[in-house]
């Protein structure tokens, strides 16, 4: 039975924490073993869940650990590869109600939440959080450490390059690409490519300064 480490006590780490309970594999190939973050008082006023049992700096990966990461933004792909340097292997966490259609591909690392669709064809790489109630669309290509809000669509033959953050609601049009370290606003209607390391919000989604 392997030990499932969550990476971020906060609020997204809590939730992250009720999905590994509601995940393929919880009770029979992993259990949750607790939480690491360096603010070791994260969850002083939450009763009810595991322990933090170190910091992400300075946690060393144990026998039968695995992780999942509960972080978004810039940090979350530093803090997932200062675990990874130090041997430390992240699973796929998929919730129970995740639909996962025909010759879908899945990388490894990838968090799918509750009730979020991979459509037929799609590819999906490595370490991304898809949260709850996203689509992924048919033929969809999606890269890696990307992070994907709540109700997001991103509609058939879109493409998503790495360490993109889309934020809650947006819609990724047919053939649009949101290119590498871009970040998509919430509610935006995305009608356009996305350059690089921009910020687009707004419907239609427009360039903004930061």
């Amino acid at each position: 039975m392997k030990n499932l480490i969550i990476i971020g006590a906060g609020g997204m780490g809590r939730t992250v924490y009720s999905n590994a309970l509601e995940s393929v594999g919880y009770g029979e190939s992993y259990t949750v073993k607790g939480f690491i973050d360096d603010n070791l008082n994260a969850l002083d006023g939450f009763p009810n869940y595991p322990p933090i049992i170190g910091t992400i700096k300075d946690y060393i990966p144990q026998e039968n650990d695995v992780f999942v990461s509960s972080i978004g933004g810039a940090s979350r792909r530093p803090c997932m590869e200062e675990i990874i340097s130090r041997g430390g292997e992240f699973i796929e966490l998929i919730h129970k109600t995740a639909r996962i259609y025909k010759n879908a591909k899945l990388g490894k690392g990838n968090f799918i939440g509750a009730y979020s669709v991979i459509g037929n064809d799609a590819v999906v790489g490595d370490y991304n959080m898809i949260q709850a109630y996203s689509v992924i669309g048919h033929d969809a290509k999606i890269g890696s450490w990307n992070r994907i809000d709540t109700h997001v669509t991103c509609v058939g033959g879109i493409v998503i390059e790495d360490e993109v953050n889309i934020h809650t609601s947006a819609v990724i049009n047919h053939g649009v690409t949101v290119g590498s370290s871009a970040h998509v606003g919430a509610l935006s209607f995305v009608i356009r490519k996305v350059k690089a390391g921009t910020t687009v919000m707004g419907n239609p989604a427009k360039k903004i300064e930061i």
